[in-house]
């Protein structure tokens, strides 16, 4: 977007600093000890635990909250991250309320669930500030596994193996490590820079390389990592972006939220951002949410996500469509674009209503026009395949079976790249661990 400050409705500045800071302050400000006690103690510690079987990593939720529950926070921290060794930022980004707290037994008409994200992160919160990482190295093994990518799965798989004994090489391409926790995320619920102290605290483990700036099919190849190392993990998620099939789609005005989300959380001075004053974004996922709630947060008049089926098929949970319209964002479902309107620029977007028939999705023919200044592409990404000869392919992902491995020997894959995840940083946490784990068992015989 460089120059976007001069186009006519895109401009930085539109709040003063104080306000910026208000807007994107902490979505779900951490629990105090007493907070965080009368919130444990609304657990019933369930023998069966239906939100164990809910939660993709598996932890041991009725532990942990008795732990906290007992005082022993730290104790907690560590049955948190035997499971999830991204736990701390699980707390804060999961959708909880379709995950663990949906499946909750509180989770009643007259009842709300235990807050189990927010006591999540009490307790990591708590083991981090010591400073201390919880799991040490076994002995040296002399076997080297080369991780692609440096996201959640990668991280959670380079993490595993490391306390195997193994040394471990990540690679990714942007400029810093983290995937889209770094990247991808609204900055309103990953405040202070978390991602990195994170991703920091996660290295101390030892035995771990980190190479930025590294990307595969330009710097390195999959032939020579399979040649150089003794086990390849393949994470580096998915790293095109859908393109939108509608004239006017290459105006000036008109990008990728992720590219926005991405120049947003790198930012220094949110002031300076540039944003439109009036913002659509077309899509239904939590990308779209996070483009529209930032925009809005940034000072955009009108911010409109519109989908093209209804809200009940949004892939954003109810919870996240609530949340960017309390923040004022207005949804339009069961629509779909068909122009970009604009002299030189965008400067709205035609849609057509839908509805859903036999045959699928179609248009009714029925039109509308919204005004936009500033156009966000959140339909979905799809995985780079040029680097990937040779691997089989499911649809638009990697082939793996339930260990993560794919269909050449030696290759490992897991995260938003392979098949079989759910496009969550808790889905992808477990795939990188447990793809470590069947590395683990094919390195040592």
């Amino acid at each position: 977007m460089d120059g976007a400050a001069h186009r006519p409705g895109i401009a930085a500045g539109r709040l003063g600093a104080a306000e910026i800071a208000e807007n994107f302050g902490d979505l779900h400000p951490p629990l105090d000890p007493h907070e965080a006690a009368v919130a444990a103690d609304r657990c019933y510690f369930c023998h069966d635990a239906p939100c164990i079987a809910a939660c993709p990593t598996g932890i041991d939720i009725p532990l942990f909250i008795r732990q906290i529950a007992t005082g022993q926070p730290r104790a907690a921290a560590q049955t948190i991250f035997e499971a999830n060794i991204l736990g701390g930022m699980c707390a804060r980004v999961c959708p909880t309320e379709t995950l663990c707290e949906e499946a909750c037994v509180r989770m009643t008409a007259e009842e709300r669930p235990v807050e189990i994200g927010r006591l999540q992160r009490y307790a990591t919160d708590a083991q981090m500030a010591t400073g201390r990482h919880p799991f040490t190295r076994a002995a040296p093994t002399g076997r080297r596994v080369a991780v692609v990518g440096a996201g959640p799965a990668g991280l959670a798989c380079a993490h595993r193996l490391a306390m195997h004994g193994h040394d471990v090489v990540v690679m990714d391409a942007r400029p810093k490590g983290g995937g889209l926790n770094e990247y991808g995320i609204a900055a309103y619920k990953t405040v202070d820079g978390f991602a990195q102290a994170e991703l920091d605290w996660l290295m101390a483990i030892g035995g771990i390389e980190l190479r930025a700036g590294v990307a595969l099919g330009r710097d390195v190849t999959l032939d020579g990592l399979a040649g150089e190392y003794d086990a390849v993990f393949l994470g580096m998620g998915l790293g095109a972006v859908n393109a939108l099939a509608c004239e006017g789609n290459d105006l000036p005005g008109v990008e990728d939220a992720v590219d926005f989300i991405a120049r947003l959380r790198q930012s220094g001075d949110l002031t300076a951002l540039p944003v439109g004053r009036r913002v659509v974004v077309i899509g239904g996922g939590m990308t779209a949410v996070d483009a529209a709630v930032q925009s809005k947060l940034l000072g955009a008049e009108e911010v409109t996500i519109v989908y093209r089926r209804g809200k009940p098929a949004m892939s954003a949970s109810l919870y996240e469509q609530d949340l960017a319209a309390s923040k004022g964002v207005r949804l339009i479902y069961n629509a779909r674009p068909l122009h970009v309107l604009g002299n030189g620029r965008a400067e709205a977007v035609e849609f057509e209503y839908t509805a859903d028939g036999p045959s699928g999705l179609h248009g009714t023919g029925e039109t509308f026009t919204l005004a936009a200044d500033q156009v966000f592409r959140a339909i979905g990404q799809t995985l780079v395949t040029g680097p990937l000869a040779g691997l089989d392919l499911d649809g638009r992902k990697i082939t793996v079976d339930a260990a993560g491995r794919t269909s050449r020997r030696g290759v490992w894959a897991g995260g938003d790249c392979a098949s079989g995840g759910a496009d969550l940083t808790v889905t992808a946490v477990a795939q990188g661990r447990d793809a470590a784990e069947s590395i683990h068992r094919a390195l040592m015989g």
